[in-house]
Formats: structure tokens, C-alpha cells, sequence
């Protein structure tokens, strides 16, 4: 079946940098556009960025445009999400994001507290 698992995240101070990977299984990685969003308390999921399939292409929102780059190992099925220069702003959970024929199909979460 389809999964996605991240790791990474925790508690860092304003300033610092995080890098969040999402290893994937169960379909056809490297045909598959992936996804990154994140979601402050209480809100919906927003939509960060994403990358498509062979890497060459990604596109990031202007909040985080310059601060976060998405990268993919498609020998490896994982995608990252680096981020740096992390404000308190950034904080929220974030989640990694995968549509295929058979559904759209998320990573478990991974939250990110910028504090100091």
C-alpha cells in the first residue's frame, strides 16, 4: 500500500534550519509530482511547494521562497524539505503529499516549533 513517512523536525530557535525527509513506498516514485504543506494550528493545510517527478522542476510559495528548497532522490524515494532561516511563523506541522489515480495520500506529519 501507498505510505509515506517523515522524520525530521522539533524545536529549533528563529534563525536555525531544519531539513524534513518523506520516504515513500508502495508506488511509482519517480513518476510522482510530491507535495509539501503545512498547517498551523487550527487551520487548513496550506500548500508550500512541490517537485516534480524527475526534479527538475519546483515551485515554492513566496512566504518561504529563498529560506526553504525542495529536493528528491528518486533512488532513494525520498523527498526533503530543507528549511532555513526558520522563524516563528514557520511553525507548524508539516506534511508531505502524493496524488495518484488511486487517491491523494499523506505523510503521517512532522511538527516544527521555531522559538526562542
Amino acid at each position: 500500500q501507498v505510505q509515506l513517512v517523515q522524520s525530521g523536525g522539533g524545536l529549533v530557535q528563529p534563525g536555525e534550519s531544519l531539513t524534513l525527509s518523506c520516504a515513500a513506498s508502495g508506488f511509482d516514485f519517480r513518476t510522482s509530482d510530491m507535495y509539501w504543506f503545512r498547517q498551523v494550528s487550527g487551520n487548513q493545510r496550506d500548500y508550500i511547494g512541490y517537485i516534480s517527478a524527475h526534479g527538475r522542476n519546483t515551485n515554492l510559495v513566496s512566504a518561504v521562497k529563498g529560506r526553504f528548497r525542495i529536493a528528491r532522490d528518486n533512488d532513494k524515494n525520498t523527498v526533503t524539505l530543507q528549511m532555513n532561516n526558520l522563524t516563528p511563523e514557520d511553525t507548524a506541522i508539516y506534511y508531505c503529499r502524493v496524488t495518484l489515480d488511486s487517491g491523494t495520500y499523506w505523510g503521517q506529519g512532522t511538527q516544527v516549533t521555531v522559538s526562542s
